[in-house]
């Protein structure tokens, strides 16, 4: 990112660049789905959690902070796992008016049909966290497995509901065999998050998810005077027939709800594309608690665009769907990783993945993250503009779960996001730091020791590959991992290795003696 973007509103805006991307994980398998938060009351205080790995650990929630902006990061935590035989998934992140850190995630084995949702809490500001506390599992809706995606919001409104903590989760097909009807889940802890509330289902007759959409994730949010919205989507015949997004509302902490539509689809398209991470987003304005924006992908225009509607009534009507990315209309380039935030302000923006400056026209195209801006006394966005300052080449590791969201807070005007992508061949988590009024600070790179990249041929591979740079190595250790992170092969002192016996697909190659360490990617194929 090293341009300079002219805004156009009622007034005008620099946008300037003050930082380059700067890479956050620095692993060498696999780091996805990264979540920031920053501390209301100090926002020089910045908190982000991903999903990682850990050598013969599985899949982790990794963790790192801030506490000047950005500048500097403190080492990765690794979360630990609640069962040996676990990973970790799907974090989120949230602050309560005391400045503690609450993290909350899935910790689960889809193998062995077990797992929960669990959050934990952080006293010193992210560095640590204490014991998890389960608040909902596998098995507490029998058959169901309620444990995907959750996400986690704390009330820090000032009213009656303040501190209030809400979950929300789904069931999806993540165990293969789960039948329908399919449930978006809500729960809520009124202790500080010491303990967890029943469940409940967040649907209900008449405004049912129902049996056609896998994956009805709610997203929710809570204003400033306390109340909270949750959006889910829904394709029932006897309630819409077409598909349809609704709003859940509740203004007495989530005791009661009451249901509108937030938007059907009947006049508009719905993206279908199989590949796209088409996660959908509800945000509240914290100058006006009945101002709530929805952001969705549609396909009005022939290819995956981002769109808004919004309500100034607490969501009893909605505006018309407008198109955020101004790139040509029906150019066939897809858009997809939606995210935004309001600043304290009323200030807004909007970010994505963008493929316009690509050559390709499907999902499997280079692409970079773009984002808009709209000013709290704007109706019109500024014209869009770059956030990655590098042209990203597809890999296929991010046709795979775990790339599903991206992030950004605004905060005093300063745009912070998070994403992960693949410029150094490895699916790592980057963070930029960018200012809407055109004020430019330095920020340093995070500084971290180099790990040398290993040398295989042939690469592509059917099976024999030979690892070269060991000559010079005693003893060392040879360990391949799946895009997952999982390890499937282990060896030692071999500089050939056969990988006949794998399935297709990217594999880690990670060489580890005791004076030094390589990684490297492989692709294997029939």
């Amino acid at each position: 990112m090293k341009i300079i973007i002219i805004i156009l509103l009622s007034v005008v805006f620099n946008l300037n660049l003050f930082s380059q991307d700067q890479n956050i994980s620095n692993e060498y398998v696999f780091d996805g789905e990264p979540f920031i938060a920053i501390n209301p009351d100090n926002s020089q205080h910045l908190v982000v959690a991903w999903m990682g790995f850990q050598v013969f650990n599985y899949i982790v929630i990794k963790t790192t902070v801030s506490f000047d902006g950005g500048q500097t990061w403190s080492s990765t935590n690794n979360i630990p796992h609640t069962n040996p035989a676990y990973g970790s998934a799907d974090p989120s992140i949230d602050f309560d008016d005391s400045g503690n850190v609450f993290l909350c995630y899935i910790d689960y084995n889809a193998a062995i049909d077990s797992g929960s949702v669990y959050i934990r809490k952080s006293t010193d500001g992210g560095l640590s966290y204490g014991d998890p506390v389960e608040v909902i599992n596998a098995h507490s809706d029998p058959g169901k497995y309620p444990i995907d995606r959750p996400w986690i919001t704390i009330d820090r409104s000032g009213s009656i509901y303040n501190g209030n903590i809400y979950v929300t989760t789904m069931n999806p097909n993540i165990f293969g065999y789960l039948p329908p009807p399919y449930y978006p889940y809500y729960i809520r802890s009124v202790d500080g998050g010491n303990s967890f509330e029943p469940w409940t289902y967040l649907d209900t007759p008449s405004w049912l998810a129902g049996d056609y959409i896998p994956q009805p994730m709610p997203t929710h949010t809570v204003t400033t005077n306390g109340a909270f919205h949750a959006a889910y989507p829904s394709w029932v015949f006897s309630q819409n027939i077409y598909p349809q997004y609704i709003l859940a509302s509740s203004s007495d902490g989530g005791n009661n709800f009451n249901y509108k539509t937030i938007a059907d689809l009947s006049g508009n398209t719905a993206f279908s594309d199989s590949l796209a991470k088409k996660g959908y987003l509800l945000i509240s304005d914290p100058t006006d608690p009945d101002h709530l924006v929805f952001l969705l992908l549609l396909n009005n225009y022939g290819d995956g665009d981002v769109f808004l509607t919004e309500s100034y009534n607490s969501g009893d009507t909605w505006s018309d769907v407008t198109r955020i990315n101004d790139d040509p209309v029906g150019n066939n380039k897809m858009q997809d990783l939606i995210w935004a935030d309001f600043d304290d302000d009323g200030d807004l923006v909007v970010t994505w993945r963008d493929r316009r400056n690509s050559s390709d026209s499907t999902y499997t195209a280079s692409s970079e993250i773009w984002g808009a801006f709209r000013h709290k006394d704007s109706v019109n966005f500024s014209q869009n503009f770059l956030i990655s300052d590098v042209l990203v080449p597809y890999d296929t590791i991010l046709a795979s779960s775990g790339n599903d969201f991206m992030c950004v807070q605004l905060v005093d005007d300063t745009i912070n996001a998070v994403w992960g992508d693949t410029r150094n061949g490895f699916l790592n988590i980057w963070y930029c730091k960018k200012d809407v009024n055109g004020i430019t600070v330095s920020i340093k790179q995070i500084s971290h020791e180099p790990i040398e990249n290993v040398q295989m041929f042939p690469n592509p591979t059917t099976g024999i590959i030979e690892i070269k740079n060991t000559n010079d190595l005693q003893e060392f250790d040879i360990y391949v991992f799946d895009y997952k992170g999982q390890l499937v092969f282990k060896t030692k002192d071999q500089s050939v290795i056969d990988l006949g016996s794998l399935v297709s697909g990217t594999y880690y190659i990670k060489v580890e003696a005791p004076e030094k360490t390589m990684t490297g990617k492989i692709i294997k194929i029939k």
